[in-house]
């Protein structure tokens, strides 16, 4: 999310929505739905061992909150149960 957030400017709920990886104990790579089938092909070409996952539990969950210049920007991920809320 960092790098979606500070190299490629998605604001928090962009970069918190976006589908995400997890490389497994045994060094195989998940990836959630939502990935192309062009990136498992070009990483199974590299040598990865890749495999999806429809456990939306191992790609963890966040709550993020941005400071902006004017205020603050605030998401929640639709992966757990929680909310974007400040006062």
């Amino acid at each position: 999310m960092v790098n979606r957030i500070f190299d490629h400017r998605q604001n928090p709920q962009a970069a918190s929505d976006a589908p995400r990886w997890h490389v497994f104990p045994d060094f195989s790579v998940g990836l959630e739905r939502g990935f192309p089938s062009s990136i498992a092909k070009r990483l199974a070409a590299r040598g990865h061992i890749v495999r999806r996952d429809q456990h939306e539990a191992t790609f963890g969950g966040a709550q993020l909150i941005y400071r902006l210049d004017d205020g603050y920007c605030a998401a929640s991920d639709h992966r757990k149960d929680g909310l974007a809320v400040g006062f």
